[in-house]
């Protein structure tokens, strides 16, 4: 009779704090890729979240869906980049951090809070990075039509730029679950 192996999908979400100004005239624009250590000790990447403008304290929407075997040292690497050009290279982007860690830590912590580090192993500033992980058990969806009226003009010249952004309360608190595109208004 063959083993079977123990496997659940988790949802990782990422937030940043405190990240290195990398720009000038503005704040960076950062994004999280996430890496993980196949078998042979290769990274590969799982994907990324999207580029948030001009923030330093982002809370990302985009999540990280994972498998996770419970009896395997699953190895990630989140890496902190300032994208400040179209290409899909990282090379060519601003570095502000890493966090090297394994989903056990993350899963087990339910909620995880390290300082981000540049690549010496050397802090990256005040920079931290929190990866929240919550077991996927429920997979329907629900759709919203919303709609907003007469909204302040928040912007000097022009019209405000409006975004929605939907929470959900979990044991560690409230967390982003979604951010709808920017409502550019001519």
């Amino acid at each position: 009779m063959a083993a079977t192996q123990c496997v659940t999908k988790v949802e990782l979400t990422v937030s940043c704090e405190n990240l290195l100004d990398k720009d000038i005239g503005s704040k960076s624009d950062p994004m999280c890729s996430l890496l993980m250590s196949s078998t042979d000790s290769q990274w590969y990447e799982v994907g990324r979240t999207e580029q948030v403008q001009n923030c330093l304290c982002p809370k990302f929407a985009k999540k990280f869906v994972i498998d996770y075997y419970f009896e395997i040292v699953q190895k990630l690497k989140f890496g902190i980049y300032d994208i400040d050009n179209k290409t899909i290279d990282l090379s060519d982007d601003d570095f502000l951090g890493e966090l090297e860690c394994t989903l056990g830590q993350v899963v087990s912590s339910k909620k995880l809070t390290r300082p981000l580090l540049l690549k010496k192993k050397s802090p990256a500033g005040k920079g931290t990075i929190t990866i929240s992980a919550e077991e996927i058990k429920d997979n329907r969806v629900a759709n919203f039509e919303v709609e907003a009226r007469k909204l302040d003009n928040k912007d000097f010249f022009g019209k405000s730029d409006p975004y929605l952004e939907f929470y959900k309360q979990t044991a560690t608190g409230w967390q982003l679950a979604h951010r709808t595109e920017v409502y550019t208004v001519f």
